[in-house]
């Protein structure tokens, strides 16, 4: 096991230096100019010449006239930065925000813990209502509620998921006002504590709804789909025969054995609602990662998005390990080691 784990963390720092290398590449295609927009606003106040040589200045002391390669081992802190010092990625410099006249590590902490809350919140509800939904259709398949699931979660699952925000919204917080169109709590109040949470969580509960009804559909199907194949097993029927509890054989027997490709499905899920908060977090107006990569983006605050984009790379690469390693959690009969 633990070489393993070794050999695949080996492989994920290629493929992280692979990766951040071809992002810092493209953010670099970009048309932009970060020396030239540290001048905005001085140029009416200089003359042609003055400004031009402040100008080229700036742009050598930023190392911004050197090869892509050396800029991006710069950037990563491979090699000493125009001062002398290893100074990149890999000693926890994330860069410097234009927009927000701060370093990248300060913009992104507040952000960063919403989107994790909603994120993992939204996880919550989903794993507690598609699991025991998808094991109860598996086991009474083509009951009436199965075929009720499987009609309601088929148009779930084919509605994008701005649609449904956009639906939601006019349904619930327009028409039957039950919630706020959006926000990340009450304008002016100065809660702490239980009240700040709940406050927040208040605010936040249109946006959870749209993220776990959106949710439903794949996942799922997924688990009635590996739960129907588990029970059509012969070690399934044996147990039966030999008058096992039903409950025992859906949840001891059935369910173990489904659990393999349902913790890849969650694991996989989970990192991608990272990715798919950013459509939810622009449409509530939630000051989460998402939004602030676009925000970034609009504002040509490259640093800032290239920083969030490899923050999304390294939860993926993480994630993958984490579902290789599952397995043999899992399943003891998978021996990942070989």
């Amino acid at each position: 096991m633990t070489k393993y784990i070794i050999k695949r963390i080996g492989y994920l720092i290629l493929v992280f230096f692979i990766v951040s290398l071809l992002m810092y590449m493209l953010y670099n295609l970009i048309p932009s100019d970060p020396a030239r927009d540290q001048l905005e606003g001085m140029k009416s106040s200089l003359t042609p010449e003055a400004y031009q040589q402040m100008y080229q200045n700036l742009r050598k002391q930023m190392g911004l006239d050197d090869h892509i390669l050396i800029r991006y081992a710069r950037w990563m802190g491979l090699i000493p930065n125009m001062e002398g010092k290893f100074y990149g990625l890999l000693e926890g410099n994330f860069g410097y925000s234009q927009y927000f006249k701060k370093n990248v590590i300060e913009v992104v902490v507040s952000p960063l813990k919403t989107t994790i809350f909603i994120n993992i919140f939204a996880t919550i509800l989903a794993l507690g209502i598609t699991i025991p939904l998808g094991i109860y259709c598996a086991v009474h398949k083509g009951g009436k509620i199965d075929n009720f699931t499987q009609v309601f979660t088929i148009i779930g699952y084919s509605i994008p998921v701005y649609i449904i925000a956009l639906v939601f919204v006019f349904i619930f917080a327009v028409l039957l006002r039950w919630f706020p169109v959006s926000g990340m709590g009450t304008p002016g109040a100065n809660y702490t504590g239980m009240k700040l949470f709940l406050d927040r969580l208040y605010y936040f509960a249109l946006p959870l709804i749209v993220m776990t009804f959106g949710s439903l559909g794949g996942m799922t199907r997924y688990v009635r789909a590996a739960m129907i194949d588990a029970l059509s097993m012969d070690h399934i029927k044996t147990a039966r025969a030999k008058g096992v509890r039903e409950k025992a054989v859906i949840y001891s027997h059935a369910w173990r054995n489904a659990l393999l490709p349902v913790v890849t499905l969650i694991i996989s899920w989970f990192l991608g609602i990272f990715s798919g908060s950013v459509i939810i977090e622009n449409t509530f107006n939630i000051n989460g990662m998402g939004s602030l990569y676009i925000k970034g983006l609009q504002n040509h605050d490259y640093e800032l998005a290239l920083a969030i984009q490899m923050f999304y790379t390294v939860v993926s690469l993480v994630g993958a390990l984490i579902m290789d390693l599952s397995y043999g959690i899992v399943d003891p009969r998978v021996h990942i080691d070989k």
